[in-house]
């Protein structure tokens, strides 16, 4: 089984990009953030002529998720269930017996503000609401743009980053939460080659010169922890003419 997440950055700009994507990679399931659009906007049609079942949530102009599947998602929730919020940032679903978690995770904007405040509330809400799923669902994957480096060595430039949003103590300790609820590093689980970014800035050639962050993660479950059979951040797609300034990052699970 193999399942991904890819900030897209705008679905109605890379829809013909994750198309050529999904038909290469052909995975079972794939989470999208930043599609950007209105639910009346989504390309269901689209997707679903080249063979994928969505389930969406979406809003004007910022954030917007989705889940895309070759079986159709069963149970689906929009956001998270007892936390009032007007973004549009998780979308979840059961696919072949492995509950699928995407979320976009709030960026913050910088320590002290009231959208690092709002960060921090949303990272709680999330830790609760999954400690219930995991109960419910052994089988549970979590994926999407966590606006997190949880590492010194997930940064390019750790010094010039230290304190600052995406690798603020408090942000790392929220993620540290998620792994004690019994979750996994896919990524981690594998020798990987140094400097493996997810994000690199759309300024000062930072893609060329590989000075990026990883910030898009895929947590397993300990019950799908033995099944891993590997995970990898896919670069290609970030040199597309007009890419997403993110790269899809995909988990392979045995049977």
């Amino acid at each position: 089984m193999k399942l991904a997440t890819w900030n897209v950055n705008s679905l109605a700009v890379r829809l013909p990009q994750l198309l050529d994507w999904l038909a290469a990679q052909q995975p079972d399931a794939l989470v999208l953030q930043e599609t950007k659009l209105t639910d009346d906007k989504f390309p269901h049609a689209a997707l679903a002529e080249a063979g994928w079942h969505s389930a969406w949530f979406g809003q004007k102009t910022y954030n917007g998720v989705a889940l895309l599947a070759r079986a159709e998602p069963a149970d689906v929730v929009r956001n998270i269930p007892g936390f009032a919020d007007e973004q549009a940032r998780v979308i979840a679903g059961t696919v072949a017996g492995v509950r699928v978690v995407g979320a976009y995770f709030p960026n913050g904007q910088a320590p002290g503000s009231d959208k690092f405040a709002y960060k921090m509330g949303w990272l709680q809400a999330l830790e609760d609401w999954l400690r219930a799923e995991l109960a419910a669902h052994p089988q549970l994957v979590l994926m999407g743009d966590y606006n997190i480096a949880p590492e010194d060595r997930d940064v390019f430039d750790p010094v010039a980053w230290a304190g600052q949003i995406h690798c603020t103590d408090e942000e790392r300790a929220h993620f540290r939460a998620l792994l004690d609820l019994g979750l996994h590093d896919a990524f981690r689980m594998f020798e990987q080659p140094p400097k493996s970014w997810s994000w690199w800035d759309y300024r000062n050639l930072a893609f060329r010169k590989n000075q990026g962050l990883r910030i898009d993660h895929i947590l397993v479950s300990e019950a799908l922890r033995s099944r891993v059979a590997a995970c990898s951040i896919d670069k290609q797609p970030r040199r597309n003419e007009r890419p997403s300034d993110h790269a899809p990052v995909l988990v392979e699970l045995r049977a």
